[in-house]
């Protein structure tokens, strides 16, 4: 890993947006730009970091960091769903297949947390015990493992807050079929046990994390966007989670909650200016994105350091497209 005084020093580089004027009509999302070619997509992944449903600054190698882990997470988990990915161009570019992405973002969750509005522990803290249409016993503390994962599933925001959902809700407006809904849940547990597996030899627990999906040119479902990054999901280190947890303390962290945190700190949860992250900040968060990274897979995270990232992605474009 490199070390924060380099990761400072690339500050100035990171990955904002990439114009590619010849490939047609750029989507735009909170951390990635897409574009449409054909039958395929291409998707790069920029250093943006959002948190709140807010852009909030940029973690340098950040978009690297999620492009090479959700490769990771496509390859370990292809025998359970099939999933968008033809290729790897670039460090933050990945070319999918096209499809029909379904708008819902299914939300498995094996431990009862969180600080944002969608997140089970804030409302069950408020008394409730029915939320998503799911009953939850009394007596959970914060950070608690459940029974069994639960889908908590919310609608999916181009822009703004994305809102809950609950099962009855999304049969009777008919954002997708009854068949499909099932084949969604099925494949949402089973990637979610996996990724837990996976994730326990490496000594880190994968508390929660968020799927999107889509059908294919034959109405087929399959996995979409990315794959159990720190940006997606909430990881935990295993070795103190119980001590931790025994004692009333928050787990150590292997995702952004280190920045959720630090961002309500500053008096900001979404709304009005947003505070600006210093360069050791930005660092540190910059270097536990690389950590995860390197505890999950057992590999050495070594970073492209190109000078210019927007030509390096527009040449190696050019090679293929």
């Amino acid at each position: 890993m490199i070390s924060q005084k380099k990761i400072i020093e690339n500050i100035p580089l990171a990955l904002k947006t990439v114009n590619l004027s010849k490939l047609g009509k750029k989507h735009s999302g909170k951390v990635r730009d897409s574009y449409e070619v054909g039958d395929r997509r291409i998707i790069i992944t920029t250093d943006r970091q959002s948190a709140f449903d807010r852009v909030l600054g940029f973690i340098s190698f950040k978009g690297q960091v999620l492009t090479k882990l959700s490769q990771f997470w496509f390859e370990k988990t292809s025998d359970i769903i099939q999933n968008h990915l033809i290729s790897v161009l670039d460090p933050n570019v990945m070319v999918v297949k096209n499809c029909k992405v379904i708008p819902i973002e299914m939300v498995v969750r094996g431990y009862i947390t969180g600080v944002t509005d969608t997140s089970i522990w804030g409302s069950y803290e408020k008394g409730e015990r029915v939320i998503y249409g799911i009953k939850f016993p009394e007596g959970l503390r914060k950070n608690q493992k459940l029974n069994e994962p639960v889908i908590t599933p919310t609608t999916k925001a181009a822009k703004g807050h994305d809102e809950r959902l609950t099962e009855k809700e999304i049969l009777q407006r008919r954002i997708i079929s009854p068949v499909i809904w099932k084949e969604m849940k099925k494949a949402a547990l089973a990637v979610f046990e996996r990724g837990q597996k996976i994730c326990d030899k490496a000594g880190i627990i994968l508390v929660d994390t968020k799927y999107e999906f889509g059908l294919d040119e034959k109405g087929k479902l399959i996995l979409v966007d990315e794959i159990h990054t720190p940006d997606s999901s909430r990881y935990w280190i295993k070795a103190t989670y119980k001590k931790r947890f025994s004692k009333g303390v928050e787990p150590e962290s292997y995702d952004k909650e280190p920045l959720r945190i630090w961002f309500k700190e500053q008096g900001f949860t979404g709304f009005g200016k947003i505070p600006k992250m210093p360069p050791e900040f930005i660092a540190k968060m910059s270097r536990l994105y690389m950590g995860i990274y390197e505890k999950i897979t057992g590999k050495k995270f070594i970073p492209d350091m190109a000078k210019n990232v927007n030509q390096r992605i527009k040449n190696n474009l050019l090679k293929v497209i």
